[in-house]
C-alpha cells in the first residue's frame, strides 16, 4: 500500500493529535497517521496538489486544497526536507529527513499561514522526531 501525500502534510502528520476540519477528515487522517506510525516502512509518494488527506476535506467548507497559498506550503516543506514531487520513499525515510533538517522553530516559518500552527502540536511533533522517539498514540 502506498500513501499519497502532498509536501506540507509530511509535517502536519507529525503534529496530528486528533483535530481536523471535520469528524470525517480527522478520522481519515487518523487512519493514515496510525498506518505510518505502526508501519514506518509504508511507502509514501509525494504528490502535487490534493492527496489522500485532502480527499476527506468537508465539501461544505471553503475548499483550499488547490489554492496557491497551500501549494507554497508544500514547496517550502519539500525544499526544507530536500524532497520532490513524484518521489516514493518509506515513511521512515521521511522521518529521517525531518530529524536531520527540520527544527521545531522552523514550523513558524514554513507554516506561518497555517491555522493549526497556533496549537503548537507540529513543533511538538518535530521535537519528538528529533529526540528519536516514535510518534505518540492518538488520544
Amino acid at each position: 500500500m502506498t500513501i499519497e501525500l502532498r509536501g506540507h502534510h509530511l509535517l502536519c502528520l507529525l503534529g496530528f493529535r486528533g483535530m481536523g476540519y471535520s469528524e470525517a477528515y480527522a478520522a481519515n487522517m487518523a487512519l493514515v497517521y496510525n498506518r505510518l506510525r505502526d508501519k514506518p516502512d509504508t511507502a509514501v509518494t509525494i504528490v502535487a496538489g490534493p492527496d489522500q488527506l485532502c480527499a476527506c476535506f468537508p465539501a461544505d467548507d471553503e475548499p483550499h486544497c488547490e489554492n496557491a497559498s497551500v501549494a507554497r506550503l508544500d514547496e517550502r516543506a519539500l525544499a526544507k526536507l530536500g524532497l520532490r514531487v513524484g518521489l516514493t520513499l518509506p515513511w521512515s525515510a521521511v522521518i529521517e529527513r525531518v530529524r536531520g533538517s527540520v527544527e521545531p522553530e522552523d514550523i513558524n516559518v514554513l507554516c506561518h499561514t497555517c491555522e493549526w500552527r497556533s496549537y503548537g502540536v507540529c513543533e511538538a511533533g518535530v521535537r519528538t522526531v528529533k529526540r528519536g522517539e516514535a510518534l505518540p498514540p492518538l488520544p
